[in-house]
C-alpha cells in the first residue's frame, strides 16, 4: 500500500502528456501488487494464492521497468527509496511464493 501511495505521488509530477501513458500504466501496476495479494489470500487455496502472488510479482517487474523508463526519458527523478521498496517487495513475494508452493 505504501508503494502505491509513493507511485501516485511520483506520477503527479510527470507531464500531463503522460497522463494516459506512463502515469496510467504505473498506477495500475502499483495498485495491482497489493490487490492481487489480497485477492489471492481471499481465494482459500494455496494454488490460487500462489497464482495471484505470481501476478503481483509480475506487476513489480513491470513497475521497475516503467520507473527506469521514467528516469531514462528524464520525466522525473525516481527516489531510491521507491526502487529499494520494489526490490524488497519482489524478494518477499518470491519467498512467500516458495512457502505457499512448498518449494525451497
Amino acid at each position: 500500500m505504501d508503494l502505491a501511495t509513493a507511485i501516485y505521488s511520483l506520477t503527479k509530477r510527470l507531464p500531463n502528456s503522460e497522463r494516459f501513458g506512463l502515469v496510467n500504466q504505473m498506477r495500475r501496476a502499483a495498485v495491482s501488487v497489493p490487490s492481487n495479494i489480497a485477492e489471492g489470500a481471499a481465494r482459500g487455496s494455496s494454488a490460487d494464492f500462489a497464482r495471484f502472488l505470481l501476478i503481483a510479482r509480475g506487476s513489480v517487474a513491470e513497475l521497475e521497468t516503467q520507473l527506469e523508463l521514467t528516469e531514462r526519458l528524464e520525466l522525473a527523478h525516481v527516489d531510491r527509496g521507491i526502487v529499494e521498496s520494489l526490490q524488497a517487495i519482489r524478494q518477499m513475494l518470491t519467498g512467500l511464493i516458495r512457502k505457499v508452493t512448498n518449494k525451497s
